[in-house]
């Protein structure tokens, strides 16, 4: 089963007129569902179905308090003029962040689940994921206009386990665990 651990984010009007403006770009882009748009606190990947209770344990384990994460900014991984990934950045809620996936990866390390995912944590959220060389500059001058945008911001009050299922025309997310702040 692929599974992650991540935060639902709510959809706002600028974030809707961002992706109109990069679907009207032309760029070959693979922009995220609006339902789908998360941050992602730690990416599991393929997990034995034996293995799956262990991960609802390490999640069920967490507990935090609700906090606010603002979303400011707009870039691209690796670069700007070689863009894999457009994302959304956050400017508020980083500690909060950081340290709910410090605590999931070390209650997932203490049950002997392995996350694929432990490079350094760069809180974002992923808009979509560009798939070719077609019209990139009408894409970066797009990022570039928006690169110190305020998107919005709202209260993080569940971290949530969701199991994602790939198909041909995206990825389908299922919550399996939600875990609510104080």
């Amino acid at each position: 089963m692929r599974l992650f651990i991540a935060i639902k984010v709510p959809q706002f009007q600028k974030l809707n007129e961002i992706y109109n403006e990069i679907k009207l770009s032309g760029a070959d882009i693979k922009l995220v569902e609006a339902d789908n748009i998360h941050i992602t606190l730690i990416f599991l990947g393929e997990v034995l179905d034996n293995k799956v209770d262990l991960v609802k344990e390490a999640v069920s384990s967490l507990q935090f308090n609700k906090f606010k994460v603002v979303m400011k900014g707009m870039g691209t991984f690796p670069s700007i003029t070689k863009p894999r990934v457009i994302w959304v950045g956050i400017s508020e809620g980083f500690p909060q962040l950081k340290e709910i996936r410090s605590f999931l990866l070390k209650e997932l390390k203490n049950r002997g689940i392995r996350p694929e995912d432990e490079k350094e944590f760069v809180p974002h959220i992923t808009l979509g994921r560009v798939k070719g060389p077609s019209n990139l500059l009408n894409l970066s001058n797009i990022i570039k206009q928006h690169y110190d945008d305020y998107f919005g911001d709202f209260i993080v009050d569940k971290v949530i386990l969701y199991k994602s299922t790939l198909t041909p025309k995206g990825p389908i997310y299922d919550e399996i665990l939600g875990v609510t702040g104080k």
